[in-house]
């Protein structure tokens, strides 16, 4: 399972249990 997040106009797609940048969390 993809977790799909947008962040400065672009998407990112984070796998399940993995760790999540800084820099999309801000």
């Amino acid at each position: 399972m993809y977790a799909v997040i947008e962040s400065g106009g672009k998407q990112h797609k984070i796998e399940k249990g993995m760790t999540l940048p800084v820099d999309l969390l801000k």
